[in-house]
């Protein structure tokens, strides 16, 4: 036996001196799913035997795009977990959304079902030929009497008749199965363009001192996830209590159905630095000028400029600072002063410098403006992962609450019902659309802007067609005079308003006077009846009650003083 023999005999022996180990498939089951407004984190777990010594398994039913530093394994009975590795199922180019897989299922039928019509067709087709030509045999055969002759003659010509009635059927049902998979393409286009994400799968190495048979549960976060609220306001009549429906719409694209999934909706972000930050010294330092930069002749470069410390930032990224470059600075004196962070830059004494990522919420950009919460969600839930939004029951408020109607007539000849809510804070809201339903009609869409909630909160329930607004302007009280150097303009509203309603209301109207920047435009003979006036902004506000089908009168004016030959803009 030569050296090469001896040495792959070596190797052939050495292979099968290890013990043998069986791959082991364990498909997990999804438990619980916390979703964030951006991400979420999901809870699986397995019952398994576990043989004694090492052994590995391969979790399948694992979500996609797993953040591999949120990865935990866990095991009972005395079960040690060694290592786990993620690892992805299937290359991007095999990656099939279910809508898509749908979709092509559907186009294949319909392909089968045009073979079958154009097998018939060609059948068709060739009964025609045959009828085509036995008709011109007919015509030339002799000794066939002219009656029988034309007998036959309509024969043929009744079959050829139905024939090429079947065959146009046939050529519009071609026709039409052919654009269902123009536009089914279409869709498939269009979902193939949403980045649907595969599954994975998770390998996991496990020790024992003996066979037992553990639990294991596995979580991790996603950010294919998430959630936005809306909110549904429903208002049977003034008095009542609103009652808002608080939803939230949960999509995932996991590459995982979430199958009877116990939902905890939360109002935090994993995303975000786990680090409180830290203050470091502030220094200050003297502006030093530029010092330009001179060519091989002696010239004076414009273009380019250089400062004792570090070169000036050129707005194209191949000139863009970096850690390498700032190494390269002058080492005799190096002040970081005014440092701030923009999210993937910082700025250095008006540097920009760019800054390596070092945690994923530098490629998140999510919305915490509200108040930090949970809603555990007792039914189990079904979310498919498409991408698209599913509707989630969350809770259901009864709010107390005070009704105004709300009116700009400058701005819009209608009224606007207003639910007044107080005590609003605990509810752990959040900014979101809302749907507006009154006396049992869906009457538009709102929006809540959580930014701007004062003590009270203003639930806007849409327009009341049944207040009459009407703002003029009063053409006789309208006059323009000149007296020695100046120029006097008068002007005037009146706005109607009626009450058509059975019942009596408050009603909020807002109007305005002109306010002046400039000492020669002076605003005076100012009418103002019974409204509360703001002189910084010249807003008008009158406070009603109104009876059932009270009418009232408002009434605003004043004169602008100017000098004659000038003309005032907005006037």
């Amino acid at each position: 036996m030569n050296r090469t023999q001896i040495f792959f005999a070596a190797i052939f022996a050495l292979s099968f001196s290890q013990p043998a180990q069986a791959e082991t498939r364990q498909k997990v089951h999804i438990e619980h799913a916390t979703v964030f407004l951006k991400g979420a984190e999901i809870v699986s777990s397995a019952k398994m035997n576990i043989p004694a010594g090492e052994s590995e398994v391969i979790f399948t039913n694992i979500s996609g795009n797993v953040n591999e530093q949120s990865l935990n394994v866990a095991s009972d009975k005395d079960v040690v977990v060694q290592s786990s590795t993620y690892q992805g199922t299937v290359t991007a180019s095999d990656v099939v959304s279910p809508i898509v897989k749908v979709l092509k299922d559907s186009i294949e039928k319909i392909r089968e079902e045009i073979k079958l019509t154009d097998m018939r067709m060609t059948v068709v087709d060739a009964q025609l030929t045959i009828f085509d030509e036995n008709n011109k045999l007919y015509t030339e055969k002799s000794g066939v009497s002219v009656t029988e002759l034309q007998h036959l003659l309509e024969l043929v010509n009744k079959k050829m008749e139905e024939l090429l009635s079947e065959k146009h059927k046939l050529e519009l049902k071609d026709a039409l199965n052919n654009a269902i998979i123009a536009r089914l393409n279409t869709q498939i286009n269009l979902e193939q363009q949403k980045d649907y994400q595969a599954g994975g799968q998770l390998l996991v190495k496990f020790y024992a001192t003996e066979p037992t048979s553990t639990n294991i549960v596995i979580s991790y976060v996603i950010q294919n996830a998430g959630w936005t609220p809306s909110y549904d306001l429903r208002v049977e009549q003034l008095g009542d209590p609103v009652k808002l429906f608080y939803k939230a719409n949960v999509y995932q694209n996991s590459g995982i159905k979430w199958d009877k999934v116990h939902i905890v909706l939360s109002t935090g972000n994993p995303n975000e630095n786990a680090e409180a930050p830290v203050l470091n010294p502030w220094y200050l330092s003297f502006y030093m000028p530029p010092k330009p930069v001179y060519d091989n002749n002696g010239n004076q470069s414009v273009a380019a400029y250089k400062t004792p410390l570090i070169d000036r930032y050129d707005a194209n990224a191949s000139n863009m600072m970096t850690s390498e470059n700032i190494e390269k600075l002058e080492s005799r004196s190096l002040h970081i002063s005014g440092a701030r962070s923009t999210g993937k830059q910082y700025i250095v004494d008006g540097v920009v410098v760019q800054a390596k990522p070092t945690t994923i919420n530098q490629y998140v950009i999510a919305d915490n403006s509200g108040i930090n919460s949970t809603f555990d969600i007792d039914i189990p839930y079904n979310i498919p992962s498409d991408g698209q939004q599913h509707a989630v029951a969350v809770k259901t408020y009864e709010l107390p609450a005070t009704y105004r109607y709300y009116a700009v007539p400058k701005m819009d000849k209608d009224a606007f019902l207003q639910a007044q809510v107080t005590n609003w804070e605990n509810l752990n809201l959040l900014p979101a659309k809302t749907s507006i339903f009154y006396e049992g009609s869906y009457v538009g869409q709102g929006e809540l802007k959580m930014q701007v909630v004062t003590d009270t909160m203003t639930l806007s329930l849409g327009r009341d067609k049944k207040i009459m607004i009407k703002r003029e302007r009063d053409k006789e009280l309208k006059s323009r005079k000149t007296l020695n150097a100046n120029a006097f303009e008068t002007i005037a509203y009146t706005t109607s308003i009626r009450n058509t309603r059975k019942q009596a209301i408050d009603l909020v109207v807002m109007d305005q006077m002109p306010v002046s920047n400039d000492n020669d435009i002076v605003i005076e003979d100012q009418q103002k009846e019974g409204a509360d006036y703001n002189e910084n902004n010249g807003e008008l506000k009158w406070t009603l009650h109104m009876g059932a089908n009270e009418s009232k009168l408002l009434k605003m004016g004043y004169t602008v003083k100017y000098p004659k030959q000038r003309t005032v803009n907005n006037l």
